[in-house]
């Protein structure tokens, strides 16, 4: 593959900056980091990549220097040199990038919502999934059959680890693939899911269940779940209040659900790239409970799901079409080894 892997990544990045911009100027809004009260994720994302780095680079340099027994210095720089030379470093240095601007423009964007239009969908979404689900709803339905004791403990730990799962994934993307249409493939598909929810959520502004019913979740004990819920509600209305008197960012929004959407793009990249068998099994698993998780807790609609679904499946068929990928399924498993000279620039 050539040194454009990001470029349809880097257009998606740019066209949402320029809509947050716009929207903030238009509404008189700031524009705002949207981690920078805690740990901010221009320092988090760095981080785990160079920790992805140093995990790759030490632990060939342990099975370097078990296998040849040559002196340990002069291994390292060899693996170093081989690892990590210049276009690898660009690869890698221009995913994090433009994967980073559009993930600061979504959060902004996505805050942006309420001070835009007024109007909530909550009502019809909530009609649309009784209608689905034969007159029932469908977190009522998911209570009464696994309880609220043990499952809401369950759902809350599925749906917190989804937040370190991303940037994980990420790096594994840009760091062990090695410079591959693989790794510019889910990058890209990741922007285009900010990039695809940001539209949906001014299409379909809604709060989600858990804040236009919240009865329903009476019963759920309080858990880190039940923390974070509150703690982004008293977000929204401290910034609704006055944004520019806070440094807190609105980050409630239903449908559609991209927790759901970002699941979906990790199994189909994992299937059709044909990835270990564990690790699609595992991805699929946890695909699976995300999608109970939301609707349990009241994150979002069970109409969310479909939507987080529907973007997720059209974010990788963009993202395959743009980065020269083919939706077949690989006829050979995928592996860590470099791609042959004349095989980098075919589709995965």
């Amino acid at each position: 593959m050539g040194r454009g892997e990001f470029r349809a990544a880097a257009v998606v990045a740019a066209v949402m900056a320029l809509a947050a911009a716009l929207v903030a100027w238009t509404h008189h809004l700031p524009l705002r980091d949207p981690d920078g009260a805690n740990l901010p994720t221009w320092f988090r994302l760095p981080v785990i990549v160079a920790s992805a780095v140093a995990l790759d680079v030490l632990a060939r340099w342990a099975l370097l220097v078990r296998r040849r027994g040559v002196a340990a210095r002069a291994t390292l720089r060899e693996v170093v040199r081989e690892r990590w030379d210049r276009d690898q470093v660009r690869f890698t240095a221009s995913g994090l990038l433009t994967w980073y601007v559009a993930y600061v423009a979504f959060r902004n964007l996505k805050g942006y919502v309420p001070f835009v239009t007024d109007r909530l969908h909550d009502e019809e979404l909530a009609r649309l999934d009784r209608f689905m689900w034969l007159g029932n709803d469908p977190a009522l339905v998911l209570h009464d059959a696994l309880g609220t004791g043990w499952a809401n403990w369950v759902m809350a730990a599925v749906y917190l680890v989804w937040i370190g799962l991303v940037p994980a994934t990420l790096a594994i993307a840009l760091v062990w693939t090695r410079r591959s249409t693989a790794g510019a493939w889910y990058v890209t598909a990741t922007s285009l899911n900010w990039c695809l929810g940001a539209l949906l959520y001014y299409a379909v502004p809604s709060l989600g269940p858990t804040y236009s019913s919240p009865a329903w979740f009476a019963d759920l004990a309080r858990t880190p779940n039940t923390s974070v819920r509150d703690l982004l509600l008293s977000d929204r209305v401290e910034v609704l209040a006055g944004p520019w008197d806070t440094s807190a960012v609105q980050t409630i929004a239903a449908f559609a659900s991209l927790h759901v959407a970002v699941m979906v793009t990790i199994c189909l990249v994992s299937e059709l790239i044909r990835l270990p068998l564990v690790v699609r099994v595992a991805s699929w698993t946890f695909l699976v409970l995300t999608i109970v998780a939301t609707v349990y807790l009241g994150w979002h609609f069970f109409v969310d799901v479909l939507g987080g679904i529907a973007v997720g499946c059209a974010s990788v068929a963009l993202a395959a079409h743009v980065t020269g990928n083919s939706l077949r399924r690989r006829e050979e498993a995928w592996t860590l080894r470099p791609e042959p000279a004349d095989e980098v620039t075919r589709a995965v």
